[in-house]
């Protein structure tokens, strides 16, 4: 009996509970459909406890009840028939609960995005215009933000679906390297404008800040004034930041501030503000928690009309008589504001600003990957902070750091750009090759536009005054990276770099450097990094690239496979005075030799150096495959010379030099092996260069496997034609500029 009551109970609670839920969830989401009547399947219930069921009516009513069901589902899969009844249903009852920020607060924010996901597709969004530009504007200073920046502009590439229009706030260092990169990676629908952030320093720096983003961290605080008057509203992000959603969803979100909300902030997601940390830890003020800022949305013309500028100085003049400086820069004043005025704020889902430092609650921001939509490196340790899911946040951010950026350079269909002339130009001049031509690849690469680094790590020299400055210029690519440290120790003065790395490989390249004490120790050497792209080497590209960034008068170039004399520095230097260099155009040839012992006794002296080459341990370079390069230095002459002396020109000759930071670049159809080099030095004679070889100089080239590039020129005839095509037309050009003058280069040419 007790068993067959505890089942009688069990039976009627689920079958009024199952009904009355249904009935619940259909109400709130509006739709009319009717619950299911209880009295005649608890009646049934009932008969069954007795076991005088009347099996004939249960299997009728299970049937109907099926069919409710079905009926029930159809109705579930069709679209509500008044959106907009819902939205204002949906905004009534969350506004029951919330302050300031119809997304809620706090725990029970946490909570919503943890269970829920991203629940904002649930309801009706406010869809952003396809072809609407996005304004993003990010603070920029110095060399290392410069390259950490490229990783958040690569993740919002790589979602995106609109226009965008960066603002960047930056220094000379960084508007140097970001116009370089920017306007060499000709991304379509990208617009980019740059402010000077040492103008804006005297709005700032009356304001002591001990956080270690100095007093850029500050710049945020101005931008209603810093950016343009008609521009509404933007995006503001730091540079450690890592996009996992189209940056249009955020854009979105301006559409829900109300009343007089002009900022979009992510709550705190540390104790920082709380107070409680250590003891006697005394923050600024801040609403609860407080807000992070590393993810703002700005209503700027509505800032304007508030007075911003007066608020937050007003504020911080206040705070700081008795908190004396900021600890966490703009965070400190932006929250000291939103204290005094939280009807500022329109409070963001913290899914837009997962903060990843150590003993924070993100955690509650997310249950699974596609809660995800921005991640916030704002710890010190950046990819060592500590979090449970760390590995996965870390991988996530190494996807978009070593991404290759030429992928990024995606048309947006059917979305007017602004006409971009250099793009357009380099599209006409490949229109006009014969994709037919057996050289055609050749040609092309000629007017391929590389994305390009400059100063991917930090460099510091300053040219001595008395302008008998060198700088040493080479390029290479990731199989000579072993070369740099001995480069390093040869010489002493500032170097400029080419580096030939795909995006994967400029990592790689940027722990080799960070792990060497020799090349950390060494503060004036420039690595500017050219991305990948093509078949060929552009090693005359790659050489311009680090001639066009050297600071020094003079400039020495070389190769990466050749270590310098000990002191070459010092006595390129000396020779600038004693050969006059500034008021004559003089090019020092430096004789180069050749080992092939790959463990060499480097001589510290000319004599020594004669000694190790009668010995056969060096030989004069390539005088076993290309005589004629280095011929013309007269190796004999040099033996017993004391005092510099000048030799002509001839044909093929390719000697290593020393010329003024005025001398042309090299001519950029001759791309991996041959006549590189060749065409440099003829276009230094045609315009009358005197080739003076230096008595006590030398370099010796340090053997290694053969490149890539000798390979495919020894083993690949239509290689071999193409260069010698190119060499035709090459001198063709050279006849046409220099006239009479140049009618000796095709007579030497016919000679040889």
């Amino acid at each position: 009996m007790c068993r067959g009551r505890r089942k009688f109970l069990a039976a009627s609670l689920a079958l009024f509970f199952i009904p009355a839920l249904t009935w619940l969830y259909l109400s709130v989401g509006s739709f009319q459909v009717k619950p299911l009547p209880l009295s005649p399947l608890e009646a049934q219930s009932s008969t069954t406890v007795g076991g005088a069921v009347d099996r004939h009516a249960l299997e009728l009513r299970v049937r109907a009840v099926e069919e409710e069901n079905r009926a029930l589902r159809r109705e579930l899969s069709r679209p509500p028939r008044s959106p907009s009844a819902r939205l204002q249903n949906a905004g009534h009852h969350g506004n029951q609960s919330r302050t300031h920020s119809e997304e809620g607060t706090g725990e029970n924010e946490g909570q919503k995005a943890g269970t829920a996901g991203n629940n904002s597709d649930c309801v009706q969004q406010p869809v952003v215009d396809k072809c609407e530009t996005i304004h993003v504007a990010i603070v920029c200073a110095g060399y290392n933000a410069s390259r950490d920046v490229v990783t958040l502009v690569k993740s919002v590439l790589f979602h995106r679906r609109n226009p965008l229009h960066f603002h960047f706030i930056t220094d000379s260092i960084a508007q140097q390297i970001l116009s370089s990169l920017f306007h060499t990676w000709m991304v379509p629908a990208v617009s980019v404008d740059f402010y000077d952030a040492d103008e804006l320093k005297s709005e700032v720096s009356w304001i002591p800040n001990k956080h270690y983003s100095g007093i850029y961290g500050l710049m945020k605080l101005v931008l209603t004034k810093t950016l343009p008057s008609d521009l509404q509203r933007v995006i503001v992000l730091d540079t450690d930041i890592t996009f996992a959603t189209d940056i249009a969803e955020l854009w979105a979100v301006f559409h829900k501030f109300k009343g007089q909300q002009v900022l979009g902030l992510v709550e705190n997601q540390s104790d920082w503000y709380l107070g409680n940390l250590w003891k006697n830890h005394r923050p600024w003020p801040a609403l609860g928690r407080g807000f992070n800022t590393g993810v703002i949305l700005l209503l700027l013309d509505r800032l304007r009309k508030l007075r911003w500028e007066q608020m937050w100085r007003l504020t911080a003049e206040r705070e700081l008589m008795s908190m004396l400086s900021t600890s966490l820069a703009d965070q400190d004043i932006f929250n000291a504001v939103i204290k005094q005025n939280p009807f500022l704020v329109h409070q963001l889902p913290c899914f837009w600003n997962v903060q990843l430092s150590d003993h924070t609650r993100s955690e509650k921001c997310y249950k699974d990957v596609s809660d995800l939509k921005v991640i916030h490196w704002n710890s010190p340790k950046k990819l060592r902070v500590k979090n449970k899911h760390v590995e996965f946040f870390r991988n996530l951010y190494l996807t978009f750091l070593e991404y290759d950026g030429n992928l990024l350079r995606r048309e947006l269909f059917g979305c007017p750009s602004e006409t971009d002339h250099n793009s357009e130009n380099l599209q006409k001049t490949l229109s006009e090759l014969d994709e037919d031509d057996p050289c055609y690849e050749f040609r092309r690469e000629r007017f391929t536009v590389h994305r390009t680094h400059l100063y991917f790590l930090h460099y510091e020299h300053e040219p001595s005054p008395d302008n008998t400055d060198v700088t040493l210029v080479a390029q290479l690519s990731m199989d000579r990276l072993q070369m740099l440290e001995a480069i390093c120790k040869h010489w002493e003065g500032p170097i400029s770099l080419a580096l030939y790395l795909s995006d994967a490989e400029a990592q790689q390249f940027l722990r080799y450097a960070q792990g060497s004490e020799v090349l950390m120790s060494r503060g004036n050497v420039g690595y500017h990094i050219v991305y990948k792209e093509g078949q060929f080497y552009p090693v005359n590209l790659l050489r311009n690239v680090a001639m066009r960034h050297v600071n020094t008068p003079y400039m020495f170039l070389s190769d990466i496979d050749f270590l310098p004399m000990y002191g070459l520095y010092e006595y390129l230097r000396k020779s600038v005075v004693q050969l006059d260099m500034a008021n004559a155009k003089k090019a020092l040839v430096v004789p180069a030799f050749e080992t092939l012992r790959y463990r060499l006794s480097y001589p510290k002296s000319k004599a020594e150096l004669l000694s190790q080459l009668d010995m056969g341990t060096l030989f004069t370079f390539r005088y076993h495959v290309w005589t004629k390069g280095h011929a013309p230095t007269n190796f004999a002459k040099w033996r017993t010379a004391t005092t510099p002396y000048r030799v002509q020109w001839e044909s093929d000759f390719e000697p290593y030099v020393m010329v003024r930071r005025d001398s042309p670049e090299y001519d950029r159809r001759f791309v991996g092996f041959g006549w590189n080099k060749v065409a440099h030095i003829m276009e230094l004679d045609a315009q009358e260069y005197e080739f003076v070889v230096l008595p006590n100089a030398y370099m010796i080239h340090m053997p290694h496997a053969p490149s890539f590039d000798i390979t495919k020129f020894r083993s690949n005839k239509q290689y071999r034609v193409c260069l010698k095509t190119l060499k035709e037309e090459f001198q063709q050009n050279m006849s046409r500029r220099y006239g009479f003058a140049a009618l000796k280069y095709m007579t030497a040419e016919n000679n040889s």
